[in-house]
């Protein structure tokens, strides 16, 4: 085994493609039922109305209707969707 290196090897040049987690969609705009809300890793962000939890912790919307981020006791935060229809009827 040589002991110094040949020229023009490398021993870099490998990544790995980049996650593109965060808030997908974010308070007060519409969504269609299956719309990814949120990706993370854990539950940073938990599941409220309308909303389920993906087995990678993806939150995804279950109905048609607008997005509200909400808090969840003290230093939670979970994210719901409400139907367009009640969200007109209470405004």
């Amino acid at each position: 085994m040589a002991h110094k290196k040949g020229q023009g090897s490398s021993r870099n040049g490998r990544d790995s493609n980049p996650q593109y987690r965060g808030v997908k969609v974010y308070g007060g705009e519409t969504v269609s039922a299956g719309s990814i809300l949120v990706r993370q890793v854990g539950t940073v962000i938990h599941a409220g109305a309308n909303v389920k939890l993906g087995r990678d912790f993806t939150l995804y919307s279950v109905v048609d209707g607008v997005v509200k981020y909400e808090r969840l006791g003290r230093d939670r935060k979970k994210v719901s969707v409400y139907p367009a229809a009640a969200e007109q009827a209470s405004a």
